[in-house]
């Protein structure tokens, strides 16, 4: 999981939760340095690595990045350079509200159909051309992409989950089911 200041904490919650805790992958948090990175509920994170020291991408299985305030502050380049290179060895990114903003300005979404806070916000972004791409939707996957909008933490992790394959179909459809519409009905 890729972090930077002011995280949205709760956006990839349970995607990483269910991740680390009922498969065999393990989340780590990478950012710029190695400073812990505070989310907007205040969580402290510990950093295990660095961008600029990451080498191991044949033990990478996807690159989460969870919205924030800090996405649209920064431009950000030297975590562009490092999802281009992500994107380059095939691993999958998955990006959720501000998150998708800055991959947009990044030129990242161009060519994949994909999802966001709004087309309007996209738009705004010098470097985004990608228009026609664009869907309003929860969430969309597409060419190595999972994009989804603030309100979309439960399908993000769904999409997530499926594509790391961290369950039958079976139970990954009835996990989305209950948290969608409860587990009491």
């Amino acid at each position: 999981m890729l972090l930077t200041d002011r995280w949205c904490d709760w956006e990839a919650s349970y995607a990483i939760a269910v991740a680390n805790s009922f498969t065999d992958y393990t989340v780590k948090t990478i950012a710029l340095d190695h400073a812990p990175k505070q989310s907007m509920g205040g969580v402290k994170a510990y950093v295990d690595v660095s961008i600029g020291e990451y080498q191991n991408f044949d033990a990478l299985a996807m690159v989460i990045l969870p919205g924030g305030l800090s996405w649209e502050e920064h431009e950000y380049g030297e975590i562009a350079d490092f999802i281009r290179k992500v994107q380059n060895t095939d691993i999958p990114v998955a990006a959720i509200c501000g998150a998708t903003t800055f991959l947009c300005k990044h030129g990242l979404l161009d060519h994949v159909k994909h999802t966001g806070d709004s087309l309007e916000l996209f738009q705004n972004q010098t470097g985004y051309n990608g228009q026609l791409n664009y869907m309003s939707a929860q969430v969309v996957v597409d060419g190595g992409f999972i994009t989804a909008n603030e309100t979309a933490a439960v399908e993000f992790a769904y999409e997530i989950f499926k594509l790391l394959q961290v369950d039958s179909d079976e139970e990954m459809a009835q996990w989305l089911d209950n948290f969608r519409h409860g587990a009491v009905r």
